[in-house]
């Protein structure tokens, strides 16, 4: 979950560590209720405590809870309780049946080879990483407790190396995620390795200069439930304050690369969580308009000051956001499909519809970039009155952008009830340059060559506007929970008196040179 979590960007790689310690601590829990199964004594509590005792009963509740109720709430509590009850019972029947092993000279010779603690730990680490769960791993040494023949000399390097083998989860959950859900795989690694190696040098320094009569003597589960607990506690007790640490050591074994393109992840992990999902979703959808803004930003600038370098960004700027429409709409398809409460499912819709806009107000920067670019090709320069109507649009193109990715972002109606308005105005000076340039054509002041240029930036102008309206209507119409676009574009233009004077405001602001 960590390092999905941080694959989706919902967690830092900082937050993560934390989290990573406490997980280690947290697991330790289930090795105390395995312990359960040894326990002996004859009054009516200690035997109620055995697992023998009450899986049964937390079975046939759960089965109750999952067949005749319809409560998926209590369904999940009915998978919680059988779940609970195949384990107790699977830990009893495991470890009767390695009670015969006591008596096997082969099975004591094996269990002598691990009071080598460097075989010890190299076992627990082998046997947790092919079953890929330290909670296993473990519980099946407190089953083979029952034999006898399990010493705590045996018993600490295996859980040492247990805590080591259960990286492996983690590492494999990395394949195909982004570097800072590597980092979070390596930190989970690097945090059990350091913590078995401190840990084993204390306790090779006490068994070596006190030889503690007590290392010698037969485990049982709760023994080992102990071992367990105390490894991880000492271990996070030691690291906690080497965090920033482990973080560095992460980044050193997982490097960024200068020229690398960093694409969004969606971790389809967080399918199962559709309100993550969906927050997740939208915080790469605000990424995306950000990248989309800073394309048209960067295009416009080149009308004044063209230059290669500044072109090529726009150009790579678009091509990510290609990638972010794929990545985007392929994930919010699955999302769709899954069970999703009222806000987020208008959140989703808000998304589906603009994403393709904002794909197009990227290529409209790229067609920008191509037009001045052949114009830079050709020597060709556009007069000085020209440019100062061009400056014009640009200011109210920028504007209306900024408008609507903060409404966006913030889910403002009324920010985006300013867009339809300014998108008449640009319209308006769209007009009115196009008019302006015919008579400069009449009159000698301009060719035709620099005219159908002029004509192909107009139109690209022209089309950014209509998105950021398809944008701010859309962003209106689903808070109304109404996709009568056109009716309501025409009610707001004849009687939305908020509508004029925004519409006047704009005019006034963005008026052309006479």
């Amino acid at each position: 979950m960590v390092v999905g979590f941080v694959n989706s960007g919902i967690m830092k790689l900082s937050q993560a560590i934390g989290v990573i310690m406490g997980a280690n601590m947290g697991t330790t829990i289930t090795s105390w209720i395995l312990s359960l199964t040894g326990i002996e004594g004859d009054s009516v509590f200690i035997k109620l405590l055995k697992p023998t005792n009450f899986a049964p009963v937390f079975a046939v509740i759960g089965v109750i809870l999952i067949m005749f109720l319809k409560d998926s709430k209590k369904n999940t509590l009915g998978s919680i309780l059988i779940g609970f009850a195949i384990l107790m019972v699977g830990m009893d029947t495991m470890s009767k049946a390695v009670e015969p092993l006591a008596d096997v000279p082969e099975f004591t010779n094996i269990l002598t080879m691990f009071s080598n603690p460097l075989l010890g730990i190299l076992a627990g680490a082998v046997l947790t990483a092919i079953v890929q769960s330290s909670s296993a791993s473990v519980g099946i040494l407190q089953a083979l407790t029952v034999t006898g023949k399990i010493s705590y000399n045996i018993a600490i390097p295996i859980v040492m190396g247990q805590n080591i083998g259960t990286c492996v989860t983690a590492l494999i959950s990395t394949v195909g995620a982004n570097k800072n859900a590597k980092r979070a795989g390596f930190i989970h690694l690097y945090f059990n390795i350091l913590g078995t190696s401190a840990i084993y040098l204390i306790y090779w320094v006490i068994n070596s200069l006190f030889n503690i009569e007590m290392f010698r003597e037969a485990v049982n589960p709760a023994s080992i439930a102990v071992i367990h607990t105390v490894f991880n506690l000492l271990s996070t007790l030691l690291l906690l304050p080497f965090a920033k640490q482990l973080e560095r050591l992460a980044i050193i074994t997982v490097r960024d690369k200068s020229n690398e393109t960093k694409l969004p992840i969606i971790d389809t992990r967080l399918l199962d969580t559709p309100s993550v999902a969906t927050a997740q979703c939208l915080n790469v959808t605000v990424d995306m308009m950000h990248i989309v803004k800073n394309s048209l930003v960067k295009a416009l600038s080149l009308i004044h000051n063209y230059n290669e370098k500044t072109a090529q960004e726009v150009l790579d700027l678009e091509r990510l956001s290609d990638r972010y429409e794929d990545i985007l709409g392929t994930y919010l398809v699955k999302l769709s499909g899954k069970s999703l409460n009222g806000n987020d499912s208008r959140i989703v819709s808000k998304m589906m519809l603009s994403i393709g806009d904002l794909e197009r107000i990227a290529d409209h920067s790229a067609n920008i970039v191509y037009s001045i670019g052949a114009m830079n090709e050709k020597k060709l320069k556009f007069s000085k009155e020209a440019l100062d109507e061009f400056d014009v649009i640009k200011k109210a193109l920028e504007e209306i952008l900024n408008i609507t990715v903060k409404a966006f972002e913030k889910n403002d109606i009324v920010l985006a009830n300013k867009v339809e308005p300014l998108e008449q105005v640009i319209g308006k000076i769209d007009n009115e340059i196009k008019n302006n340039h015919i008579n400069r054509l009449k009159s000698g002041n301009t060719t035709v060559e620099r005219g159908l240029i002029h004509s192909d930036l107009l139109t690209s102008f022209k089309r950014v506007a209509d998105h950021c309206s398809n944008i701010a209507v859309c962003i209106i119409q689903i808070n109304r929970k109404s996709f009568e676009v056109h009716e309501y574009l025409k009610e707001i233009r004849a009687n939305d008196e908020m509508y004029k004077d925004d519409y006047k405001i704009f005019r006034e602001k963005y008026r052309l040179q006479t």
